[in-house]
């Protein structure tokens, strides 16, 4: 089904569930809202090369209607790429060609949308099978291909975090923020293997607090998240794969020759480690094709930038970046970052949720 909104420049459509406004942004203007949701927590965010923007909704609480929807210029939104594949019936053997709990979408060099589920409904166990990562041709708008991942791959304890892709290679890299690891798949074949697993690099950092406009982000027990390897960006060359735990005040890059040697040691994969930098908590990453890192900083609410000089710069302070999730950037060079409130959410709040919606897409366009 297919969702119609009236919109005016800047206006929030009927009903004020949802906004989205193709308003260009432009450097050193600081945030525009392109889009925005009243209802559905988003985390994840996909521009294609010819300008379609596509956003994920995790199923992490009864408020929950589609995985992934595309957001189109005059307003009007639809699941994607139908309503069957956003249709599961919460059965297990219906998990394998279903969207269960999506986290991440991304699009590749050859524009296709990449769909990453970890198949973890309400932050549990991953439903036995339904772990996948699902590659739709936008050409056609149909499912051209699906990873699915099974318990050589997936623990107990597992949640596929964020992806990227490297078609020079055929290679997606996956992160696991659940047990910590990163997850290689060899797109030909359709192998996948584990790295990292135990390694300090991808396992959030004791005593790191996450505290956000002067107020620790800590459960009922007072304890702070514990949230392992997370955010993921691929050097422009592919030889490098940069990650870092959100609950950690480092980020870290690896040689991907060695991650995608599925026979390597873990000696040998950990000699490929390199902490790359000081930094901060953050959630999501995004190289650019000049190697700077972007990072969402969480505890400022900011978007940072590490140099190739390992220098940081704050690009952007905003209230509204709240818990600043996700970047993707258009052909424009324009960025787009999610926010999805995590630090408001009930589990934080001894069980009530503080949210001051909207979930927001913001755009900004960086400075050279």
């Amino acid at each position: 089904m297919k969702k119609k909104w009236i919109l005016a420049s800047g206006a929030i459509a009927a009903g004020g569930a949802l906004m989205f406004a193709r308003t260009k942004a432009r450097a050193g203007r600081g945030l525009t809202a392109v889009f925005s949701d009243d209802t559905f927590q988003l985390t994840g965010v996909a521009m294609s090369k010819r300008g379609r923007l596509f956003v994920n909704y995790p199923r992490w609480s009864d408020i929950y209607l589609n995985a992934v929807v595309e957001v189109m210029a005059d307003g009007s939104t639809a699941p994607f790429p139908d309503e069957r594949w956003n249709g599961w019936d919460r059965k297990p053997e219906t998990s394998r060609d279903h969207f269960v709990c999506v986290q991440s979408v991304v699009v590749d060099d050859s524009d296709a949308l990449w769909v990453l589920d970890p198949a973890a409904p309400m932050l549990t166990s991953p439903v036995p099978g339904g772990a996948k990562l699902v590659r739709i041709d936008l050409a056609s708008n149909q499912v051209a291909r699906v990873f699915l991942f099974g318990a050589d791959v997936i623990r107990p304890g597992s949640y596929l975090n964020d992806v990227r892709l490297d078609l020079r290679s055929n290679t997606a890299y996956i992160t696991d923020s659940g047990v910590g690891g990163i997850v290689v798949v060899d797109l030909a074949t359709g192998q996948a293997h584990r790295a990292l697993d135990g390694h300090a690099s991808v396992m959030a950092e004791q005593g790191v607090q996450i505290v956000i406009s002067g107020k620790p982000v800590v459960d009922a027990q007072g304890r702070p998240p514990m949230f392992n390897s997370d955010g993921i960006a691929l050097s422009a060359d592919g030889a490098f794969l940069y990650y870092q735990p959100i609950t950690a005040t480092a980020l870290y890059r690896v040689r991907t020759d060695v991650l995608r040697d599925r026979h390597a040691t873990p000696t040998a994969v950990s000699a490929a480690v390199e902490r790359y930098a000081s930094t901060f908590p953050v959630d999501g990453i995004w190289i650019d094709a000049q190697d700077r890192v972007y990072l969402t900083d969480l505890t400022h609410m900011a978007i940072s930038r590490l140099l190739p000089d390992r220098t940081i710069e704050r690009l952007i302070v905003d209230q509204r970046l709240q818990w600043p999730d996700t970047f993707t950037q258009g052909a424009d060079g324009t960025m787009y970052v999610t926010t999805s409130h995590i630090n408001e959410s009930a589990t934080f709040n001894h069980g009530k949720s503080v949210r001051k919606r909207p979930y927001h897409v913001f755009a900004f366009m960086p400075p050279a």
